[in-house]
């Protein structure tokens, strides 16, 4: 019978084992594949060639700087100079730089979602503030009314008349998210918020060795903290009276007082036999591209030294128009024609992810997310939709580059370009991901939406000793720990 046993382990369940194993609580966690670290490892993807990718996740935000200390982390992480670089139709260019907003507007927007950042994010590692409570906080009428009241795209239009400048900042409500900018689900409200609030800055950080060096941090200290780890068994069921629960696993079961799920809502919901929490069922949106590059490719505007453009994200087709176009194609259940994507250049910033050899001969990685290709994209033939997902995806970059992507491509010793793709239907399959939602749902607001809910940890469940602690608890997503973390404080603050 052990005090907590943890689901899953991936960075959030690593942080949660981490906390209850410090404080002297019997940890053990089921791990399903031969290794730790879910979604935000680091692998070499291909045979012969020394690149070790985050191969899924890629940056880090929402990591709160007090809950690293708080572990001992010491994995660095290192802020890009550049902040994005958008080609323009005509052959230019727009860059911004770290800090340096390109004009009045743009500081106006920044200052807004800054005073958001600075009021929100503390309160996501406390117990769940109420709604008014929230408000208050944010003590800005205009700024909720433009983030939590109505769909995002007014916003944008308010604040940026340029339709190349409001899709620019358009896309932080689109990755992972298939939603419009003026829905009135407001997902896409919801998706912008999480990603501009990390710390209160909104930076997204590039972690030196790649995620891998992240998560193999974290089972460091959770082993080093007497956490017990079993990997290569997959969780059935599991069974609970509200007091002691029972953990059925392929060759045995345990015994726990309490259950951390560090798996997405549907799936627990299914562990214990009860009906699928979400309607509409999670979707996942984005095709995912991790290619190895002999150098960067030459740009249109060939005043710009490509390694600065790639040192922050670069947009390619993410026009306001062009994102309606490719949601509106999707939505007809076709391969938008001309992929709205973004990329960045991770070896750029942090060149120890590549061996000697390669970083000598000059090689980069490039890691690429293509919008607006849901899951419903490749349920049919999969392996031609998504030969169609990318397809479409390296020739939009190819209308924005001088020369083709593909010329660029490392070459593995057998002969293979060094190029892979992972579409929803393969990250649900790999990671157990429902839909290929990388948020394992659709985020949830940082309040509490019902009364009864104010106060608690935003990682409660029907059952009283089972805790979701993974990316699709309240206040989940991204590469946070704050669920885990979270998590944990509920295990150590019951009496």
């Amino acid at each position: 019978m052990y005090d907590a046993v943890i689901v899953g382990g991936g960075h959030n369940g690593l942080v949660a084992a981490a906390l209850l194993a410090r404080a002297g609580r019997s940890v053990l966690v089921l791990e399903r594949r031969d290794h730790v670290g879910g979604a935000a490892v680091s692998e070499r993807p291909w045979a012969g060639v020394d690149a070790r990718l985050s191969r899924y996740a890629y940056l880090v935000s929402l990591m709160p700087e007090a809950l690293r200390r708080e572990l001992g982390l010491r994995t660095e992480l290192r802020r890009r100079s550049v902040s994005s670089y958008t080609p323009r139709p005509d052959g230019t260019g727009l860059l911004v730089r770290a800090g340096e907003p390109p004009g009045p507007h743009w500081a106006a927007w920044e200052a807004l979602t800054g005073r958001v950042a600075a009021a929100v994010f503390p309160t996501l590692t406390e117990p769940l503030p109420a709604r008014a409570e929230l408000r208050a906080r944010v003590g800005d009428e205009a700024a909720w009314e433009a983030l939590f009241e109505r769909p995002l795209g007014h916003a944008l239009r308010h604040h940026f008349e340029d339709d190349f400048e409001r899709g620019i900042v358009a896309t932080d409500a689109l990755i992972g998210t298939f939603a419009g900018l003026e829905d009135e689900s407001l997902r896409q409200n919801r998706c912008f918020l999480y990603h501009v609030i990390g710390n209160g800055t909104g930076h997204w950080d590039v972690p030196v060795g790649g995620m891998g060096a992240l998560t193999e941090e974290l089972a460091a200290l959770a082993w080093a903290a007497g956490a017990e780890l079993r990997l290569g068994c997959e969780v059935t069921s599991i069974e609970t009276d509200g007091v002691a629960a029972e953990v059925f696993y392929d060759g045995g079961s345990v015994g726990a007082r309490r259950v951390l799920a560090n798996v997405a809502p549907a799936v627990l919901a299914r562990l214990m036999g009860a009906p699928a929490p979400d309607d509409p069922a999670p979707e996942g949106a984005q095709l995912k591209v991790n290619m190895l590059l002999q150098r960067l490719p030459r740009l249109r505007d060939a005043s710009l030294d490509p390694r600065e453009a790639f040192a922050g994200t670069f947009h390619v087709n993410e026009s306001a128009t062009q994102l309606a176009m490719a949601y509106a194609s999707a939505q007809r259940g076709e391969v938008p024609e001309l992929a709205p994507c973004e990329i960045y250049c991770h070896s750029l910033t942090d060149p120890t992810i590549l061996g000697p050899e390669l970083r000598e001969s000059g090689a980069q990685t490039l890691t690429c997310f293509g919008l607006h290709m849901p899951a419903r994209l490749f349920t049919g033939d999969h392996e031609q939709a998504k030969a169609r997902a990318i397809e479409s995806t390296l020739a939009s970059l190819n209308s924005v580059l001088a020369e083709p992507i593909e010329d660029c491509l490392y070459m593995t010793p057998s002969g293979e370009p060094c190029l892979e793709a992972r579409t929803p239907v393969e990250l649900e399959a790999e990671l157990g991901l429902p839909g290929g939602n990388i948020f394992h749902r659709d985020l949830a607001w940082p309040f509490a939406e019902e009364e009864a809910a104010a106060g608690t940890w935003g990682v409660e469940t029907p059952w009283d000793n089972v805790l979701l602690c993974g990316a699709g608890a309240r206040r989940g997503g991204g590469v946070s720990g704050i669920p885990g973390r979270n998590a944990a404080m509920k295990v150590l603050s019951a009496r």
